[in-house]
């Protein structure tokens, strides 16, 4: 018996000292990997949480440029509405200020749903830093159905103005929307309001006195211009026109007279 014990101590302890190098070995390469992991982990969650908030942060600042309204070039004036008098069966005027309130050339154009019955004067131009303009727009008024009123009269049509900013004064073109689509902004959806001739309002006014400012503008580009009186050439050098004349006139006659005798 006490051979016996002696030997199971013995296997025992032989067996705790084959166990010992593995069991320390497992507890040494789990605590490596678990110290591992705590020092990479927070790195790489780090990582990604960075690259997750770049996106989230790209994703919402893209969201609100699309949500901004679009920064206008031009001020109008009615800012969102054509006035017309309600006169069935005739052509009626209407007018709308356009101004300039950027610091670079833009080029305006206008169009509408109804081409055939609208027409504008002018279609499109190119103003300058601070110019403005007193546009016109025609438009044939169709007799109402059933008798309604002209308050209860509604139109369907609509009117755009378009803006594209140019490089420095030029020509005006149509095809210039047509080239540069992308970079044209949409100022203003115009809608149609129809004003009672007869009855005074301060809108009906304010038609009439830009209607007249339209038209005086229209007369004055329709004139030649006028004569400045002498021009003035190099550094105060004043050249008479008519002088000018008078002397190679009386060159001519002495060069003919010499050719005579």
């Amino acid at each position: 018996m006490a051979v016996d014990s002696e030997k199971s101590a013995t296997d025992g302890k032989i067996w705790s000292l084959c166990k010992m190098p593995f069991w320390q070995a497992s507890i040494a390469s789990s605590s490596s990997s678990s110290a591992s992991a705590s020092v990479s982990g927070p790195s790489h969650t780090h990582h990604a949480v960075e690259s997750s908030s770049l996106h989230s942060s790209n994703a919402v600042s893209a969201m609100a440029k699309s949500l901004l309204p679009t920064r206008r070039r031009l001020r109008l004036d009615p800012p969102n509405k054509l006035f017309f008098p309600f006169e069935p069966g005739k052509q009626v005027r209407s007018a709308i200020g356009i101004k300039n309130t950027s610091k670079s050339h833009v080029a305006f154009k206008f169009q509408t749903t109804a081409p055939k019955s609208c027409y504008m004067r002018p279609p499109g131009g190119i103003l300058a830093p601070g110019e403005s303009i007193i546009a016109t727009v025609f438009k044939f008024v169709e007799p109402p159905e059933n008798n309604e009123k002209p308050i209860d009269h509604k139109s369907k049509v609509k009117f755009k103005i378009m803006s594209l900013k140019v490089k420095g004064e030029m020509d005006y073109v149509p095809e210039l929307f047509d080239e540069q689509r992308d970079q044209v902004a949409v100022e203003q959806i115009l809608r149609v309001v129809f004003l009672e001739p007869e009855r005074p309002s301060p809108a009906m006014e304010k038609l009439k006195r830009q209607l007249a400012e339209a038209e005086a503008a229209l007369e004055a580009r329709k004139k030649p211009p006028e004569d400045t009186g002498p021009r003035i050439v190099g550094e105060g050098l004043v050249i008479d026109e008519w002088k000018e004349r008078r002397e190679r006139y009386l060159a001519r006659q002495q060069v003919e007279g010499m050719d005579s005798v």
